[in-house]
């Protein structure tokens, strides 16, 4: 999928990409890096390697405003699926437990779910790459062990569920850095008593910057190395956006 250009691209600045479900943000880095030879790339938040949606890459000297960028408040939406759990809270873990889901609607759900709003602490899943003792919690977790994870303050704006049909139920949610979305579902379907796991994920927004502005994977890897700096947020703009009004 890459090639190699014999000189280094020196670009700075922040570069949206549409993620598709399938790579890790690590992989996309190293697309960018070899495909158009710029050394230096970073991202701003992790996306779950099946979670979709945007991915802002910070290049060259950019990388600096890492920090900041990443601090910004996050907004999804995706789908959570009542009665199963999952050891991870979400479809790629291993099923821990099956229950019939309830006669419910979107009124009681939602009422759930307006629950989690506002200030509220979250511990990390285990199955995260959270650390504990300098060992990532899902090397632990592989080991079938359960340690005590600290819980860490995160501000949920809103959460919004949809169109509920048994036992799928489409949320939006608009929360702060460092919320495990996969988290609440879990704790929503803990609530309703039968079990819940995430079912998909799509990262719509993330400070200042939107998903519609994004350049999606398979088609950021056929752009030609010319026509890359059009997608590039410049470094100045970069400033301008972080700066405080």
């Amino acid at each position: 999928m890459s090639r190699f250009p014999q000189q280094e691209t020196k670009l700075h600045g922040a570069l949206l990409i549409d993620k598709p479900a399938g790579p890790t943000s690590h992989d996309i880095v190293d697309i960018v890096r070899g495909q158009y030879g710029i050394r230096k790339v970073g991202h701003c938040g992790t996306l779950d390697p099946a979670a979709t949606g945007l991915l802002v890459l910070l290049l060259g000297r950019a990388t600096k405003l890492s920090q900041k960028l990443t601090a910004d408040h996050k907004t999804y939406r995706g789908t959570i699926e009542l009665g199963i759990s999952t050891d991870s809270f979400d479809a790629q873990g291993e099923i821990t437990s099956k229950s019939n889901v309830p006669v419910l609607n979107l009124n009681t759900l939602s009422n759930v779910a307006e629950i989690f709003t506002g200030d509220i602490k979250q511990k990390p899943p285990m199955v995260s790459a959270v650390k504990k003792a300098g060992v990532p919690l899902y090397k632990l977790a592989r080991k079938g062990q359960t340690v005590e994870r600290e819980a860490k303050p995160v501000h949920i704006f809103s959460f919004k569920l949809s169109n509920y049909t048994p036992p799928i139920v489409e949320f939006c949610i608009h929360c702060s850095k460092g919320t495990y979305v996969r988290s609440l579902a879990h704790e929503l379907g803990q609530k309703v008593g039968c079990g819940a796991h995430l079912r998909t994920l799509h990262r719509t927004a993330a400070g200042n910057f939107d998903v519609k502005d994004a350049i999606a994977l398979e088609n950021l890897v056929k752009l030609p190395s010319k026509e890359l700096p059009s997608r590039v947020i410049s470094l100045l703009e970069l400033t301008r956006l972080i700066q405080p009004e």
